[in-house]
C-alpha cells in the first residue's frame, strides 16, 4: 500500500525557501530583516520535518522511548563548543544483554551554514546552541529499544550526537568579530573521547550512522571511527540521505556547490578533509560524497532516496534558481510534476547511480537506493521497520542494513525508476 506523508504544520510558503541568504556577509542577529528571519525559520522547519520530527509525532508511536540530553562538560577546555560557545551534547541509551558491548552512534543532521549571517542565525536555534536543544528526544527507528521496531540494534548502546556546528562535524576555525565558533571537528573528537570513557572502548561491534548532514559526516569520519578501535572490533558505517550530489540546478547553476564552497572556506573545513581527495581535487569538491566514498576503507552502507526530497527543494529547484515558481507545484507534490520535470529528475537519479557505480563494486559496501521522494529513512519508524515500510525486492531497510552489517548476505539494492515502486513513503508538502 502506498503511503504519503503530508506536511501542513508550517504552511504553504514553507516549501519555497532558498537555502543561501543574500546580502552582506557581516552582521549580528539584529541586522536580519523580517524576510530573512522568515526564510531561516522556514528552513529550520523543513530540516526538522525531513530529518525526524514527523516520526516523533507519528500516531503509530504512542510512547516512544525518551532519552535525556547529556552535555560534554570537558569539551570547553578543548575548544569543542557549539557555534555560540555552549557545550555540545548527546543522548545515550545503554545497551543490555547480548548488545551490552555493541555501540551505534547516530550523527544528527540539520543542513549547514555558509555565511556569517546564516551562522549567526543558527546560534539562536538548537543547530547552533545547546541552550535550545531539547532536553529529551524520542529514540525511534534505528535508535528504538524495541525488538519489534529495530530487530538488529534494539539492545545496543545507542547514541545520538547533537549537531551544533553547521559543517557536518568537520570545521575548525573562529570568527572573532561575529563571535562564531566553527569547531565541528573538535566536537567530534571530544564526543568520541567521552563515549570511549563511557564504555565504548570495550565495544566488540560498532556502527557509525547519520542522517542528512549527519550522513555526510558519517562518510567524512568513517575511517577515523574505525581507527578508534582494535582490529578485532567489527566496525562499519551507514550514511542515510547523505549522498549530496554536485549537480546542475534547474537554471543551469550549481546552487549546492556554491553553498558548500561557503561552508568549506568560512569554517576551515579544508584541513580536515581526506587527503586522498584533496591531493587531486579542490576542497569544495572534497566535501561532496561522490568524490569520497570510493576511498573510504571501512565498510560503508549508503541509504538514499533516488529523488531526495531535500535535494529537490534546496539544490535542484531552490527559489533562487526558479524565481518564477515553475517548479513550485512539483516540489509540493511529485504527482504534480510535468513530464519534462520528471525527465529532469530521472536525470538526477541517473547521476546518483553513476556516483555509486565504483563504490558498489566493493563486496564490503552496501546500497539501498529506493525510488522515493523522501529524506532520512533510518530514524523514522514508518520507513525503518514497520508493516508497510518501503521495500526493494521484498526486503525493507532495517533488514537490508542488518543483513549487510552482520554479513548475512550482500546488499546492493537499487530500485527501478519512478513511478514503479508502490511501497514508498513519499513526502508531500500540502
Amino acid at each position: 500500500m502506498r503511503v504519503i506523508q503530508i506536511l501542513t504544520v508550517l504552511g504553504y510558503a514553507f516549501c519555497f525557501v532558498g537555502f543561501v541568504l543574500s546580502g552582506s556577509e557581516r552582521g549580528s542577529f539584529e541586522d536580519f530583516n523580517v524576510t530573512e528571519l522568515e526564510i531561516e525559520t522556514q528552513k529550520e522547519g523543513l530540516l526538522s520535518f525531513l530529518e525526524n520530527d514527523a516520526a516523533a509525532v507519528s500516531p503509530s508511536l504512542l510512547k516512544p522511548l525518551m532519552v535525556p540530553l547529556t552535555l560534554i562538560y570537558g569539551a570547553a577546555s578543548k575548544g569543542a563548543v557549539c557555534l555560540d560557545g555552549t557545550l555540545p551534547g548527546y543522548h545515550l541509551h545503554r545497551g543490555r544483554g547480548s548488545g551490552a558491548n555493541s555501540w551505534l552512534i547516530q550523527l544528527e543532521g540539520g543542513g549547514w551554514c555558509n555565511t556569517v549571517r546564516s551562522c549567526v542565525y543558527r546560534k539562536t536555534t538548537r543547530r547552533g546552541s545547546s541552550k535550545f536543544m531539547e532536553k529529551l528526544i524520542p529514540f525511534t527507528g534505528i535508535l528504538s529499544s524495541k525488538a519489534e521496531e529495530n530487530p538488529d540494534f534494539f539492545n545496543w548502546n545507542r547514541v545520538k550526537l547533537r549537531y551544533c556546528d553547521g559543517a557536518s562535524f568537520n570545521g575548525d576555525g573562529r570568527d572573532e568579530a561575529a563571535q562564531l565558533n566553527f569547531r565541528g571537528q573538535r566536537i567530534w573528537l571530544a564526543a568520541m573521547e567521552e563515549l570511549m570513557s563511557k564504555g565504548m572502548q570495550k565495544a566488540n561491534q560498532a556502527l557509525l550512522s547519520g542522517c542528512s548532514a549527519g550522513g555526510l559526516a558519517s562518510i567524512l569520519h568513517c575511517d577515523e571511527f574505525r581507527d578508534l578501535f582494535p582490529r578485532t572490533t567489527k566496525v562499519k558505517c551507514l550514511s542515510d540521505a547523505g549522498l549530496f550530489l554536485d549537480v546542475v540546478d534547474v537554471s543551469g547553476g550549481r546552487t549546492l556547490r556554491n553553498m558548500y564552497g561557503g561552508v568549506v572556506h568560512l569554517q576551515g573545513v579544508q584541513k580536515n578533509l581526506p587527503n586522498t581527495c584533496t591531493n587531486h581535487l579542490d576542497p569544495t569538491s572534497c566535501f561532496f560524497p561522490q568524490n569520497l566514498i570510493a576511498n573510504v576503507k571501512t565498510p560503508l552502507f549508503i541509504l538514499n532516496a533516488a529523488y531526495d526530497a531535500w535535494q529537490l527543494q534546496e539544490s535542484l529547484a531552490p527559489r533562487s534558481a526558479d524565481p518564477r515558481g515553475y517548479w513550485n507545484n512539483c516540489k509540493l507534490n511529485h504527482a504534480r510534476c510535468s513530464s519534462s520535470q520528471i525527465y529532469f529528475l530521472q536525470g538526477f537519479r541517473n547521476q546518483m547511480l553513476n556516483a555509486v557505480r565504483d563504490f558498489s563494486r566493493s563486496r564490503q559496501n552496501g546500497l539501498f537506493i529506493n525510488s522515493c521522494f523522501a529524506h532520512c529513512q533510518s530514524e523514522r519508524q514508518d520507513t525503518w521497520f514497520a508493516d508497510n515500510s518501503p521495500l526493494i525486492a521484498n526486503k525493507g531497510i532495517a533488514e537490508s542494513v542488518g543483513d549487510w552489517y552482520f554479513d548475512r548476505v550482500g546488499v546492493k539494492a537499487i530500485d527501478c525508476a519512478y513511478p514503479c515502486d508502490n511501497t514508498c513513503h513519499h513526502l508531500v508538502f500540502t
